[in-house]
């Protein structure tokens, strides 16, 4: 696991967001398309259907976009994780502290949506704010249900894919330190 502060070698051609939800992944990997111009494709437009149903597509889209020779996407999804990690050559884990970073973003992000009524994928809206006690899958509940999650994944991935190269970001200043100065650019 390369350091924050390491440059990589070469601009990456395949790369995963990895982190809890509401830790700024789609975010980040927006920024990351741009930097080294590669496309990005937010898994969870490709996962979500209209009503929040699953797309049956879903891992057929995966199986496309992981063999497509370039990308940047969120690792995501637990059947998409493995499509998606076989052909990575970057996985930037995001792990900053859950209760003061990580909680309140996703709850001020999950407010701004509801009470705007911010059309999400493939027409979703954020479900009423009664569903954090109704829904045990609510992105709250499911936020801290696997907050520590990735703190299993990342290693086991690490460890079965020695060769990928997985870089691990825990504070904006990390971030933004790491985009500025460690992620190489397409000549």
């Amino acid at each position: 696991m390369l350091g924050f502060d390491e440059r990589l070698a070469h601009p990456p051609r395949r790369v995963l967001v990895a982190g809890v939800s509401g830790c700024g992944k789609s975010t980040l990997a927006r920024r990351i398309s741009a930097a080294i111009d590669r496309p990005y494709v937010e898994l969870d437009a490709l996962f979500h259907g209209p009503r929040w149903t699953p797309r049956a597509q879903f891992l057929d889209d995966v199986r496309a976009l992981a063999a497509t020779d370039s990308w940047v996407t969120e690792w995501l999804y637990p059947a998409a994780r493995p499509l998606l990690a076989a052909r990575a050559d970057l996985l930037v884990w995001l792990d900053p502290p859950f209760l003061p970073v990580t909680l309140p973003r996703l709850v001020r992000r999950t407010l701004r949506r509801r009470l705007r009524r911010e059309t999400l994928w493939n027409g979703n809206v954020e479900p009423p704010l009664r569903t954090v006690v109704t829904d045990p899958e609510h992105i709250l509940r499911w936020s801290i249900a696997t907050r520590n999650a990735y703190r299993g994944w990342v290693p086991a991935l690490a460890s079965t894919r020695p060769e990928l190269t997985v870089v691990r970001l825990r504070s904006t200043r990390q971030v933004e330190h790491w985009l500025d100065t460690a992620l190489p650019r397409l000549p």
